[in-house]
């Protein structure tokens, strides 16, 4: 559970968030041409943690509340927190959600993408697609002096209008020196309600989108969520910071910037 207490950052704060932010979408970078048939996530997992090492960082989500891994690997129906291993081989066709979180000098950079195998089916095709909007209009709605409750229902409005649902069990989180923060930052909800936006505030917006209903089931593990019905799940992830006029995302990854730019 987050802490209550909500932090704002300075302008220093942020600028190490911002150098945080950008060694986690350069990983994601690093790591995209490993994600073909045959690859296991094992090997994906271990490579992030050999990249992060050698970039002078840490990979925060190793050991956390004992996390076993380096990154975390959610295929197919997996929601998140799906745990990497090398018996799970990637197959043509899957959906693989990759979510990494470098510690730089102390502050996490958080971020994730959900790839695709080889060839998609139209349904993964147009869940994916319609996820990564979803967190792009979120993050469209942050701003100073609108609400939390803005972002989910932007986010909302838009899966459930494209026939998907939005999980309820998972939500963005503040982000610093701590990994997760207030403010808790759900994906669903009505516009008005919730905190109100500071400038100031950094956290992520990470939407997680089935393709039949949002309820999700824990594995013994205690980690691995899966949706209910065993259907797909996609999910994108970007870190934010509210500005005096608006928002930066501290998580952009090049081919995003170029898009964005557009």
């Amino acid at each position: 559970m987050a802490p209550e207490t909500l932090v704002l950052l300075s302008s220093r704060e942020i600028a190490k968030m911002r150098q945080a932010g950008r060694l986690a979408a350069e990983l994601l970078d690093h790591l995209e041409p490993m994600v073909k048939p045959g690859v296991s996530t094992l090997e994906i997992n271990d490579e992030a943690e050999r990249w992060t090492q050698a970039h002078g960082a840490k990979s925060a989500p190793l050991g956390y509340q004992g996390f076993p891994m380096s990154i975390c690997t959610s295929v197919n129906e997996v929601v998140c927190h799906g745990i990497p291993n090398a018996k799970q081989i990637l197959q043509d066709g899957d959906i693989i959600n990759i979510d990494v979180t470098p510690i730089l000098d102390s502050y996490h950079g958080d971020t994730s993408k959900t790839f695709f195998v080889g060839t998609p089916s139209p349904t993964a095709q147009k869940l994916v697609e319609v996820t990564r909007e979803c967190m792009m209009r979120g993050i469209a709605e942050v701003k100073p002096e609108a609400r939390i409750g803005d972002i989910g229902a932007a986010i909302q409005e838009y899966a459930e209008a494209q026939g998907f649902s939005v999980v309820r069990d998972f939500v963005g989180h503040g982000i610093n020196r701590i990994f997760h923060t207030a403010p808790q930052v759900p994906h669903y909800g009505k516009r008005g309600k919730g905190k109100r936006i500071r400038p100031g505030m950094v956290f992520t917006i990470e939407p997680m989108i089935n393709e039949g209903v949002w309820e999700v089931e824990i594995l013994a593990d205690k980690w691995t969520a899966l949706t209910r019905d065993r259907k797909l799940s996609a999910q994108f992830e970007h870190t934010v910071a509210v500005t005096s006029d608006g928002v930066e995302i501290l998580t952009l990854r090049e081919e995003e910037a170029l898009i964005e730019s557009v």
